[in-house]
């Protein structure tokens, strides 16, 4: 058994000193607190938290980044820039999405990310080799000893009503009868302490609404957790009312049997009432502020946010930090709604709010246990250096706001996955 005792360790609440945290040989913390036995590791100058939790990637896009930020033809947007990613998606083999996919792993452990939603639907080869490219993902994750769980996409039209185009038939899923055959090979074949599947009806404009009913109660009898884009742009909505009558939100509130094992990502341009409805439900949100502002789609509006209900991922992974997802999730809100702390939780904290959401909140939208340092929970921590210059001046009190609203990766020192350290940054 290893016992870790760092300077300092966030228990949930706040920072506090003489924490040991004993962790079993299978990767799981199994005591917490003042322990008699002496640590086997001491982490002196270090504070450590729950690793953060990345609810929703598309490590593929990682390629490109520093593309498709110049504009010769006037003002872009999501449906310009996915252009831009269909052309990727045709150049992507088995090797080229292995790679990228590592290259966006191994960034994630260094930004203190030790568990991966990744929303995955490149699943044929450029050969036609029937998801192939699923084992790519997984491999990546493997070396690279990120905690994943693979969402794996069911994608069927290239908008309501339409036919595959291009690039999308490499996403097809074919049929609910071979989209499960896949699944269960995934399932059948990892390991679950350190990858799982889920499931993911890509959106409304790709899956069919008597499929997505159908996928959604069979994944949530198989307690698979669920997870789905919902009205990301304004063009979405508008097509869904007028094949629909109803908004992507009203479909699936009317048509699915919400719990806390649905997320909805993105939410973007949800209208307040009714995002506040769907959270009622126990349902999740993801958010995504640094895609959501790179492709210029909005923020949300929010009103009150349940405590576990909320999420945060780096989805095109533009640039890979939940620090700076944090941050821009409330930032978001004040340049909304010209005020401050909008995020902040029923004691005025809008740190310890943001914390939850990338740990907790993830956690649960991705159904593992992990996003806190408690009995039972994965052992996946990351540490904070608090000699970091950035964090120059910080108290027991302010150091939670120093690192959320301050500081970037510099202040990270390592991150551990399952009580194995798998990045450091000496």
């Amino acid at each position: 058994m290893t016992i870790l005792e760092a300077d300092l360790t966030w228990t949930g609440e706040r920072f506090e000193p003489g924490v040991r945290i004993a962790i079993g040989p299978d990767g799981r913390i199994s005591a917490v607190g003042a322990l008699r036995e002496p640590a086997s590791e001491r982490l002196k100058g270090l504070a450590l938290l729950p690793g953060f939790v990345n609810a929703h990637s598309h490590a593929f896009q990682r390629g490109l980044r520093g593309h498709g930020e110049r504009f010769p033809s006037g003002a872009g947007s999501f449906w310009s820039w996915r252009e831009a990613m269909y052309a990727l998606v045709e150049e992507l083999d088995e090797v080229s999405l292995r790679g990228l996919s590592l290259r966006a792993f191994r960034e994630m452990l260094a930004a203190g990310i030790t568990t991966v939603g990744e929303f995955h639907y490149l699943h044929h080869g450029k050969d036609g080799a029937d998801w192939s490219l699923d084992e790519a993902v997984l491999e990546a994750a493997r070396e690279a000893g990120i905690r994943l769980v693979l969402l794996e996409v069911y994608y069927r039209t290239g908008g309501i009503g339409k036919p595959l185009e291009r690039a999308q038939r490499r996403f097809d899923g074919r049929s609910l009868e071979e989209y499960w055959r896949a699944v269960d090979a995934l399932a059948q074949r990892l390991d679950p302490a350190h990858a799982t599947v889920g499931v993911a009806p890509h959106s409304i404009r790709a899956v069919g609404l008597d499929e997505l009913a159908e996928l959604h109660a069979r994944a949530r009898k198989r307690r698979m957790v669920v997870h789905m884009h919902l009205e990301e742009t304004q063009k979405e909505i508008q097509e869904c009312r007028a094949a629909h009558g109803r908004t992507p939100m009203e479909l699936v509130a009317a048509r699915l049997d919400l719990d806390a094992g649905f997320t909805a990502v993105h939410a973007t341009h949800t209208a307040p009432e009714q995002l506040g409805s769907y959270l009622d439900s126990g349902a999740n949100l993801c958010l995504c502020p640094l895609t959501e502002a790179n492709l210029g789609d909005g923020t949300p509006v929010l009103g009150r946010v349940p405590r576990d209900g909320l999420s945060l991922g780096t989805d095109s992974n533009a640039r890979i930090s939940m620090l700076e997802e944090m941050r821009w999730a409330e930032y978001g809100q004040r340049l909304a709604r010209r005020e401050r702390g909008v995020l902040a939780d029923e004691h005025g904290q809008v740190a310890r709010r943001l914390l939850a959401a990338a740990t907790r909140g993830g956690a649960r939208a991705l159904g593992v246990r992990a996003g806190a340092i408690e009995v039972g929970a994965w052992a996946d921590f990351v540490a904070l250096d608090l000699a970091a210059p950035e964090l120059e001046g910080w108290t027991g009190d302010t150091l939670l706001e120093s690192l959320v609203f301050g500081a970037s990766e510099r202040a990270l020192a390592g991150t551990w996955v399952g009580g194995r350290r798998v990045h450091s940054s000496a």
